[in-house]
């Protein structure tokens, strides 16, 4: 990955992605904003308890730090399922500006509508970006824990083929910043979520810190994503972990459950 300071927030581009000029896409961080206290300081999320005029200021920085106008946005109510939502032009905006009219209970979207941003938040949890050069196809998705055991990831590539007839082998995938295999210890209800879904809990379990299991959020998406029949070249894993990075990005560990939101946005371009 690297890094873009052009504007008041930097943010992050995946290598992979960062030369296509059919497409804008970004990773925010939490630098650059107006919150205090534990959202500082760009924290984009409605759905914590820092003030709304401040997370409405942020997304405005945001936006005007990636060049893409906030109205232009379209974000989500995520629930750690497996929803995935078509967007159509007329949902330009949605959840935007206003969180009650938020796309409610779904965790990933995708859209072959110009002009369109589509932003998912994190803060720990996997956000994932997807594009198809050859149908001009693009998607977003959010997976903490939940969301990858129940293969979102490979679901949303699923969905990218059957509306849009997209070929697996012609996406290209970035997996963005998430609390890492360093420090992501779990107990036996992960565990045993991921031997169910993955038939085995080998590299997806790893042995960590004083012998405590811990999950490889990034492995496991990217194995379900090569399941799908994504090429290993076409996927970039941003490999930071947001627990050892909660200075750039927001992290749900280190905040005991009280943090602001970052998130990963992509758009085709008019």
């Amino acid at each position: 990955m690297k890094i873009n300071e052009r504007g008041k927030a930097p943010f992050y581009l995946f290598d992979s992605l960062s030369d296509i000029c059919e497409i804008s896409h970004f990773i925010s961080s939490r630098k650059g904003g107006v919150s205090e206290n534990a959202y500082n300081s760009l924290n984009i999320g409605f759905g914590t308890d820092d003030e709304y005029s401040n997370v409405l200021e942020n997304r405005r920085i945001m936006a005007d730090s990636v060049g893409i106008p906030l109205e232009s946005f379209i974000m989500l109510n995520q629930v750690h399922k497996t929803n995935i939502a078509i967007i159509f032009p007329e949902m330009k905006g949605m959840g935007a500006i206003k969180k009650e009219n938020a796309i409610r209970e779904t965790d990933a979207m995708i859209t072959s509508v110009k002009g369109i941003c589509l932003y998912v938040m994190a803060a720990d949890c996997v956000s994932i970006l997807f594009y198809d050069p050859v149908k001009q196809v693009i998607g977003a998705a959010h997976a903490g824990w939940r969301g990858t055991v129940d293969k979102i990831a490979s679901l949303t590539v699923l969905k990218m083929q059957e509306t849009y007839g997209c070929n697996p082998t012609d996406i290209l995938v970035g997996i963005g910043p998430s609390i890492g295999p360093c420090c992501y210890n779990v107990g036996s209800d992960v565990i045993d979520s991921a031997m169910n879904a993955f038939g085995t809990t080998d590299r997806f379990i790893r042995c960590g810190a004083n012998f405590m299991p811990h999950f490889d959020l990034w492995y496991a998406n990217k194995y379900q994503l090569l399941q799908s029949g994504i090429p290993e070249a076409h996927i970039e894993i941003a490999g930071i972990c947001t627990m050892c990075e909660s200075h750039n990005f927001f992290s749900s560990r280190v905040g005991k459950g009280v943090t602001g939101r970052f998130g990963a946005g992509i758009m085709l371009n008019n």
